[in-house]
Protein backbone atom coordinates (compact mmCIF):
# COMPACT_ATOMS: atom_id res chain seq x y z
CA UNK A 1 0.00 0.00 0.00
CA UNK A 2 0.93 3.73 -0.96
CA UNK A 3 0.73 7.22 0.71
CA UNK A 4 3.28 10.38 0.28
CA UNK A 5 4.18 10.72 4.04
CA UNK A 6 5.56 8.61 6.16
CA UNK A 7 3.64 5.88 7.72
CA UNK A 8 5.80 6.61 10.70
CA UNK A 9 8.45 8.61 11.68
CA UNK A 10 12.09 7.92 11.91
CA UNK A 11 13.26 7.11 15.64
CA UNK A 12 16.58 9.23 15.69
CA UNK A 13 18.68 11.31 17.45
CA UNK A 14 22.64 12.50 17.12
CA UNK A 15 25.06 10.13 18.99
CA UNK A 16 23.08 6.73 19.44
CA UNK A 17 24.93 3.61 19.44
CA UNK A 18 22.77 1.90 17.12
CA UNK A 19 20.32 2.47 14.38
CA UNK A 20 18.09 -0.77 13.70
CA UNK A 21 16.78 -0.40 9.57
CA UNK A 22 14.55 -2.83 8.16
CA UNK A 23 12.84 -2.27 4.75
CA UNK A 24 9.42 -1.61 5.83
CA UNK A 25 6.09 -1.78 7.90
CA UNK A 26 4.63 -4.45 7.61
CA UNK A 27 0.60 -4.40 7.58
CA UNK A 28 0.10 -5.38 11.19
CA UNK A 29 3.23 -2.39 12.18
CA UNK A 30 1.56 -0.25 9.88
CA UNK A 31 -1.92 -0.68 11.33
CA UNK A 32 -0.78 0.31 14.38
CA UNK A 33 1.66 2.64 13.81
CA UNK A 34 4.52 0.96 15.47
CA UNK A 35 7.49 -0.76 14.41
CA UNK A 36 7.35 -4.34 14.70
CA UNK A 37 3.83 -4.86 16.12
CA UNK A 38 3.15 -8.09 14.60
CA UNK A 39 3.07 -10.95 17.23
CA UNK A 40 4.96 -13.35 15.43
CA UNK A 41 8.38 -10.73 15.37
CA UNK A 42 11.23 -11.39 17.30
CA UNK A 43 12.40 -8.15 17.32
CA UNK A 44 11.43 -6.84 20.52
CA UNK A 45 12.14 -10.08 22.49
CA UNK A 46 15.66 -10.53 20.40
CA UNK A 47 16.37 -6.75 21.58
CA UNK A 48 15.82 -7.66 25.34
CA UNK A 49 17.21 -11.30 25.17
CA UNK A 50 20.52 -9.48 23.79
CA UNK A 51 20.43 -6.99 26.65
CA UNK A 52 20.35 -3.98 24.04
CA UNK A 53 17.25 -3.16 26.32
CA UNK A 54 16.94 -3.79 30.02
CA UNK A 55 13.31 -4.14 29.67
CA UNK A 56 10.97 -5.94 26.76
CA UNK A 57 9.44 -2.63 24.68
CA UNK A 58 6.20 -2.97 24.08
CA UNK A 59 5.55 -1.94 19.90
CA UNK A 60 3.71 0.70 20.80
CA UNK A 61 6.16 2.79 23.18
CA UNK A 62 8.70 1.78 20.62
CA UNK A 63 10.26 5.36 21.03
CA UNK A 64 11.59 4.51 24.39
CA UNK A 65 14.52 3.04 22.24
CA UNK A 66 16.41 6.08 22.70
CA UNK A 67 17.11 6.35 26.02
CA UNK A 68 19.12 3.13 25.24
CA UNK A 69 20.45 4.60 22.60
CA UNK A 70 18.97 2.96 19.72
CA UNK A 71 17.04 4.39 16.60
CA UNK A 72 14.86 3.15 14.38
CA UNK A 73 14.24 3.61 10.68
CA UNK A 74 13.01 1.51 7.60
CA UNK A 75 14.01 2.08 4.08
CA UNK A 76 10.95 2.62 2.28
CA UNK A 77 9.25 4.98 5.00
CA UNK A 78 5.80 5.13 2.17
CA UNK A 79 4.25 2.00 1.80
CA UNK A 80 4.26 -0.96 3.84
CA UNK A 81 3.43 -5.13 3.29
CA UNK A 82 5.79 -8.05 2.35
CA UNK A 83 8.99 -7.35 1.12
CA UNK A 84 7.96 -8.36 -2.41
CA UNK A 85 5.05 -6.07 -2.73
CA UNK A 86 7.06 -3.04 -2.37
CA UNK A 87 7.67 -1.00 -5.29
CA UNK A 88 11.42 -0.74 -5.69
CA UNK A 89 11.04 3.42 -6.31
CA UNK A 90 9.51 3.13 -2.86
CA UNK A 91 13.28 2.51 -1.10
CA UNK A 92 15.08 5.88 0.25
CA UNK A 93 18.60 4.19 -0.13
CA UNK A 94 20.39 7.94 -0.69
CA UNK A 95 18.34 9.06 2.14
CA UNK A 96 18.74 7.12 4.58
CA UNK A 97 23.02 7.17 4.05
CA UNK A 98 21.71 11.35 4.13
CA UNK A 99 20.34 10.62 7.89
CA UNK A 100 23.33 8.36 8.98
CA UNK A 101 25.84 11.05 7.90
CA UNK A 102 23.85 13.09 9.96
CA UNK A 103 22.76 11.51 12.73
CA UNK A 104 26.59 9.44 13.04
CA UNK A 105 25.17 6.17 14.86
CA UNK A 106 28.38 3.95 15.60
CA UNK A 107 26.14 0.81 14.03
CA UNK A 108 23.65 0.53 11.12
CA UNK A 109 21.51 -3.29 11.28
CA UNK A 110 19.84 -3.99 8.95
CA UNK A 111 17.44 -6.24 10.04
CA UNK A 112 17.15 -8.18 7.45
CA UNK A 113 19.37 -9.83 4.21
CA UNK A 114 17.05 -8.40 1.97
CA UNK A 115 17.14 -4.67 3.77
CA UNK A 116 21.05 -4.83 3.61
CA UNK A 117 21.29 -6.17 -0.23
CA UNK A 118 18.74 -2.92 -1.28
CA UNK A 119 20.92 -0.82 0.94
CA UNK A 120 24.48 -2.20 -0.71
CA UNK A 121 22.66 -3.21 -4.09
CA UNK A 122 23.74 -6.75 -3.70
CA UNK A 123 22.45 -10.43 -3.87
CA UNK A 124 22.40 -11.59 -0.53
CA UNK A 125 23.90 -14.15 -1.42
CA UNK A 126 26.91 -12.09 -1.60
CA UNK A 127 27.44 -11.43 1.94
CA UNK A 128 26.63 -13.35 5.78
CA UNK A 129 25.10 -11.77 8.66
CA UNK A 130 27.15 -10.26 10.61
CA UNK A 131 29.40 -7.23 10.20
CA UNK A 132 29.58 -6.39 6.59
CA UNK A 133 32.86 -4.62 6.35
CA UNK A 134 31.12 -1.53 4.88
CA UNK A 135 30.89 1.94 6.70
CA UNK A 136 28.80 5.02 5.87
CA UNK A 137 31.49 7.97 7.02
CA UNK A 138 32.02 6.09 10.88
CA UNK A 139 29.03 4.30 10.79
CA UNK A 140 29.72 0.41 10.29
CA UNK A 141 26.59 -1.96 8.88
CA UNK A 142 25.39 -5.11 9.76
CA UNK A 143 23.04 -7.13 8.20
CA UNK A 144 20.78 -9.38 10.69
CA UNK A 145 18.43 -12.62 10.49
CA UNK A 146 15.35 -11.05 9.49
CA UNK A 147 13.16 -11.52 13.06
CA UNK A 148 9.75 -11.37 10.87
CA UNK A 149 7.28 -14.44 11.39
CA UNK A 150 7.18 -14.85 7.70
CA UNK A 151 11.18 -15.51 7.99
CA UNK A 152 11.23 -17.72 10.87
CA UNK A 153 13.29 -21.05 8.62
CA UNK A 154 15.97 -18.44 8.61
CA UNK A 155 16.02 -17.08 12.36
CA UNK A 156 19.39 -17.22 14.24
CA UNK A 157 19.96 -14.97 17.14
CA UNK A 158 23.18 -15.68 17.15
CA UNK A 159 24.54 -12.34 15.15
CA UNK A 160 22.31 -10.33 17.41
CA UNK A 161 23.72 -11.27 19.76
CA UNK A 162 27.19 -10.88 18.66
CA UNK A 163 26.01 -7.04 17.70
CA UNK A 164 24.86 -7.09 21.27
CA UNK A 165 28.11 -7.81 22.79
CA UNK A 166 29.97 -5.39 20.10
CA UNK A 167 27.67 -2.31 20.54
CA UNK A 168 28.11 -2.89 24.53
CA UNK A 169 31.59 -3.17 24.24
CA UNK A 170 32.38 -0.63 22.27
CA UNK A 171 29.70 2.09 24.54
CA UNK A 172 31.90 4.49 26.63
CA UNK A 173 28.79 5.30 28.68
CA UNK A 174 28.01 2.32 30.70
CA UNK A 175 25.44 3.29 32.77
CA UNK A 176 22.48 2.91 30.75
CA UNK A 177 23.04 -0.67 30.35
Amino acid sequence: MAGSSPIIEDVLAPGLALVFCGTALGRISAERRAYYANPGNYFWRTLHDARLTPERIAPANYTSVLQYGIGLTDLCKTHFGQDADLPPAGFDVAGLATKIRQFQPRYLAFTSKTAASIFLDRPTGQFQCGPLGEYIAETELWALPSPSGQARRYWDPEPWRALAETVKADRTDQTAW
